[in-house]
């Protein structure tokens, strides 16, 4: 059964559930997905070049030893099972999969679904970073990038007022 709470207008409205994730670890595998969806097919497998000589455009190649590849599927296997199954659901809520309503069934879903290899299952999704964003900023969080300023909870550039120890602004 639900639980109620009165809105401000006399209104009765379901209470949010409970993300239940680590957000610092949540905006990393946020920021390391997004660095690994900009990689692109290795083009050339066999150069020989300097990286110095080429701009350094090898970073951007998908290579099956990809550092950013290792650290995010090391950050998502890091979590443990409860909350890799509330990563995915989250993802999907982000996806329009769910609706936040529907948050337990989605992660009741993802535990029948993807108890296995969930790191894996993760990585094949091509906006996953996105798609973590915009499922966190349903639950009304959002990440603090370098500027700090806030992205995806009340619009680009606004200040994360409900983050503890927020950095004070210059």
């Amino acid at each position: 059964m639900a639980s109620l709470i009165q809105g401000t207008a006399g209104r009765n409205r379901k209470a949010q559930p409970a993300l239940n994730l680590p957000l610092d670890k949540v905006s990393f595998i946020i920021l390391k997905a997004r660095e690994y969806d900009v990689k692109e097919e290795d083009s050339d497998p066999d150069e020989g070049s300097n990286a110095a000589d080429d701009g350094q455009t090898d970073v951007l190649t998908d290579k099956a030893n990809d550092p950013v590849r290792e650290e995010l599927l090391g950050a998502i296997r890091s979590l443990n099972e409860d909350e890799r199954m509330r990563l995915v659901a989250l993802a999907w809520l982000g996806r329009g999969t769910y609706a936040l309503d529907e948050w337990r069934e989605a992660i009741d879903t993802a535990r029948t679904e993807h108890s296995r290899r969930t790191a894996e299952y993760l990585l094949s999704l091509p906006l996953l970073g996105d798609y973590l964003e915009d499922g966190l900023a349903m639950f009304d969080e959002g990440i603090v990038d370098d500027a700090d300023r806030s992205e995806g909870v009340d619009g680009e550039n606004e200040p994360l007022g409900n983050m503890r120890d927020k950095p004070t602004r210059q």
